[in-house]
Formats: C-alpha cells, sequence, structure tokens
C-alpha cells in the first residue's frame, strides 16, 4: 500500500479519544480494550453476549479505578439488521468516535447461511465492518482527526486467487473435495484478504477528510477463535497454542495504530509487529478492491 500525506498534523494520542471496539469480550480484543483503557480512552463496546460486556466493563473499571467510561452496545455480527441497529445507537450515544476497531471475526467450518442470505464467514468477517464503517462514517469525519483499524491476517496470502466473485457464498469451498481439504480455511483467507482490500479502497475515498484507514495482521495468537467448529478444531488450535502469541502480544500491534503518533502521514497501509508491511499480490489490486467495494455496497442494499 502507499503512504498518502493525511491531514493528521497535531501529536496523536489515545488518552481522551473514544474508541468504538467489536469484538472486545475475547482474544486480541479484550487485550486491547483493556490496554486502550489504560492509556486513558473512552470505549464503546460491540459485543454479542451482554453478560462478557458487563464483566469486561466492571473489569476496566477497577483497571482504571472508574476514570475511563465504557459504554456497551449489543450486536449479532452475522445480522445485518443488528448492525444497522447497533450504529443507531451508537450514533445516538456518542457525539464523537476517533477510533473504530472493526475486530470481531469467525470461522465456520460447516456451510452456513446468515438470515440475509450470505455465507456465514463472509458476513461476520467482511459485511458488517464494512457496514459499520459504512453507517458510521461521517460521525468519524465529524470527529476528524479520526483513525479506522480493522484486523485482517497473514493468513489472507492463502486466498493465492483472489477473491472469487463468481461465487460470493462460496458453495465450491465447502462442496466435495474442498470442503476436506481446507475449504473453510481458504474461506477465512478470503475473507481476511477482503478485509485488505477494503481498507485501500477506503482509504482511496477518504482522502482529504482527515479520516484514515489502516488495517494489521496479528499474528498466530492462542485465543478461543475456532471454538465453535467441534472437537477437532479445539484440538487442533491446542496444538498450535505452542508456536502462537498471547492475546496480549497480538493486540500490540492494534493498541500501536489505535495509539501511535508514528503513523500520521499514513492511509490504506497493512502493517505487521508495528511496521507496514506488504501483504500478498490480489490484496494489491486495485482493480479489484474497487469491485469488491461496489460487489459490497450492492449485497447491502446501499446507495
Amino acid at each position: 500500500m502507499n503512504v498518502i500525506k493525511s491531514h493528521e498534523n497535531k501529536k496523536w494520542t489515545v488518552a481522551g479519544k473514544y474508541v468504538v471496539i467489536t469484538g472486545a469480550t475475547s482474544g486480541i480484543g479484550l487485550a486491547a480494550a483493556k490496554e486502550l483503557a489504560s492509556r486513558g480512552a473512552s470505549l464503546g463496546i460491540v459485543a454479542r453476549s451482554e453478560a462478557k460486556a458487563k464483566d469486561l466493563a466492571d473489569e476496566i473499571h477497577a483497571i482504571t479505578k472508574g476514570r475511563t467510561t465504557v459504554d456497551i452496545f449489543i450486536a449479532d455480527m452475522a445480522s445485518l439488521q443488528s448492525v444497522r441497529e447497533t450504529a443507531s445507537e451508537i450514533l445516538e450515544k456518542c457525539p464523537r468516535i476517533d477510533v473504530l476497531v472493526n475486530n470481531a471475526g469467525a470461522l465456520f467450518d460447516k456451510h452456513q447461511m446468515t438470515v440475509d442470505g450470505f455465507e456465514m464467514t463472509w458476513a461476520v468477517n467482511h459485511l458488517a465492518p464494512f457496514l459499520l464503517t459504512t453507517l458510521l462514517i461521517d460521525r468519524l469525519k465529524e470527529s476528524a482527526p479520526a483513525r479506522i483499524v480493522t484486523t485482517a491476517s497473514h493468513g489472507h496470502k492463502m486466498a493465492k486467487k483472489g477473491i472469487n466473485f463468481d461465487d460470493l457464498n462460496a458453495i465450491g469451498l465447502y462442496s466435495f473435495p474442498q470442503r476436506f481439504m481446507g475449504g473453510s480455511t481458504f474461506r477465512y483467507a478470503e475473507t481476511k484478504l477482503a478485509n485488505i482490500m477494503f481498507t485501500a479502497e477506503l482509504a482511496r475515498r477518504l482522502a482529504g477528510t482527515g479520516v484514515t484507514a489502516h488495517c494489521f495482521d496479528p499474528g498466530l495468537v492462542a485465543t478461543n477463535f475456532n471454538q465453535n467448529n467441534g472437537m477437532m478444531a479445539r484440538v487442533t488450535m491446542a496444538m498450535m497454542k505452542r508456536f502462537s502469541r498471547t492475546p496480549e502480544k497480538g493486540a500490540e500491534t492494534l493498541v500501536w495504530l489505535a495509539d501511535t503518533d508514528e503513523i500520521n502521514g499514513h492511509n490504506g497501509c497493512y502493517y505487521a509487529d508495528m511496521a507496514v508491511t506488504v501483504p500478498a499480490q490480489p490484496a494489491q489490486n486495485q482493480e479489484a478492491a474497487k469491485r469488491l467495494w461496489e460487489v459490497s455496497r450492492e449485497q447491502l442494499h446501499l446507495s
């Protein structure tokens, strides 16, 4: 991605900023939320489980001794209607949004369709953050300078052929024999590739607004990710833990992107270990990124 001049001229710090973060009740999202709060940020937690969100809010209040505001917004990222309703609640509650962190994500081993008619991994990992960002973008512009940070993955490199626009519901990847050759993993890779392409095209469209877009690779992290896919998935993830980072280590680049002054002047970049990194070739395809943008808007019925 190119380094593009933005309008962030003043020294940036997350202290005193309002951060909306999805997927904050587990894994790197949980680690990031606690660290951002400890650095003085107020948080808007978007979570599926109200109980987990309340537990996190209590923990943050204890860590910060009540100095940090934590708002809770409940959303099912697999439901576009739920995302829309939550965005409305956020806009009603929050007069400013300085940082939006699109962190929620999932992998579904079996082919599942959402109530809106989309394959589940695509809906949660790509369409939901695309929609939430679109619905909150005007508030971010009003709060400029502001940042959008999206959690991608080094796994995007597995999608060597790019986005399969002819099979957006991934029927092929979940059918025999692809299903038994890691089809769901390749589907996850496709959605993470979409995150990077979305960031690049979003940055291009936001040029000159004072809002910048960034995405990052957290590395292989030991979390509860993929625990929804049965015993084999749980065993596999348990075996990988010995090679994995802690959630705190995985969250370092996320926190850095939200807090650092070093990326002033950057827009549309992909990061790993707090440094700009070149993504796989399909992620650099600007025409494909533009096509993904238009196709996504069509799927979401955005005018």
